[in-house]
């Protein structure tokens, strides 16, 4: 049975996730580059690394959940990163949202240290990840997966596997390009209710009970009309993965012009960062701004 468990990242998500695994049991070493976000953990219980190679010395399975490629990269690569000393056996599962050819570059990388890679990417923002509720999308040999299940299971309702290593990757951009289109359409068609005079509450309600409604909506509702609520997903975060996105399909070979649109705009409202931190379903107040 798995006994220690590596965590790098305290983001959002990483905070929220991270103290599951001492809940559960584990012995958990973490790494982050601000060192105050770790002592919640530390005070809780588990070590705190110097440096990546610190936490992979320590524990046998290493979760990484890290904000964009060059991030991820560092970790695993640098000079004191997890695969700078002898990692043979070592299982490791970045969480990350990043292009999966970044994925298949270190996952190769990784090979070559003997040791195991799924890519495992999340769907869910903070609260879920509070209660070990994500969805998770994973990539790589089935038997690494099935090593890794009970730690997936300590973090999520449900685990599914995508296929080859890479797959996971693809399949939370998959995931996450209709969402933020998704918003954007609200947003639009709530400025052409308003030509009419139609009041932003009345048609979010029409809305949410229509065929045109997602699950989420529902949560979301209120934040769209002022309530001061914590952010779940920002709108650089948004912006940064439409860009992946974007990246990927170009690097497929494949035209996606309603997405290109949604990141213009998600860009244009997180300049001089304005909007950058607030919820991504603020893209309602930006569209109203420049209307």
């Amino acid at each position: 049975m798995i006994k220690s468990v590596g965590f790098l990242g305290l983001g959002k998500m990483g905070s929220a996730m991270a103290p599951l695994f001492i809940q559960a049991g584990y012995q958990l070493t973490v790494f982050n580059r601000s060192i105050d976000k770790t002592k919640p953990l530390r005070d809780k219980g588990a070590l705190v690394a110097g440096n990546p190679s610190e936490v992979a010395d320590n524990a046998e399975i290493i979760f990484t959940m890290l904000g964009d490629d060059s991030a991820v990269e560092a970790v695993y690569l640098s000079e004191n990163g997890l695969l700078s000393n002898d990692v043979r056996g070592r299982l490791f599962i970045d969480m990350s949202t990043i292009k999966p050819r970044t994925t298949i570059k270190i996952s190769k990388e990784i090979e070559k240290k003997s040791a195991a890679f799924i890519d495992a990417p999340v769907s869910g923002t903070v609260a879920p990840a509070e209660k070990g509720e994500l969805l998770i999308f994973c990539g790589g040999d089935e038997n690494d997966l099935q090593r890794a299940k009970p730690c997936l299971d300590v973090l999520s309702r449900r685990v599914i596997y995508a296929g080859k290593t890479g797959s996971g990757s693809f399949l939370k951009l998959v995931v996450n390009l209709p969402l933020a289109i998704y918003w954007q359409a609200i947003a639009e068609s709530l400025l052409l209710g308003r030509s009419a005079d139609l009041s932003d509450e009345m048609m979010l309600d029409a809305i949410a009970d229509s065929s045109a409604a997602l699950a989420v909506l529902k949560m979301k509702i209120p934040i769209m009309l002022g309530e001061d609520l914590p952010v779940a997903f920002d709108m650089k975060s948004m912006t940064k993965d439409l860009s992946v996105i974007l990246k990927t399909a170009e690097e497929m070979g494949i035209h996606i012009p309603t997405t290109q649109s949604s990141f213009e705009v998600y860009s244009d409202a997180i300049k001089d960062h304005k909007y950058s931190d607030k919820d991504a379903v603020k893209i309602i107040d930006y569209m109203k701004e420049v209307n």
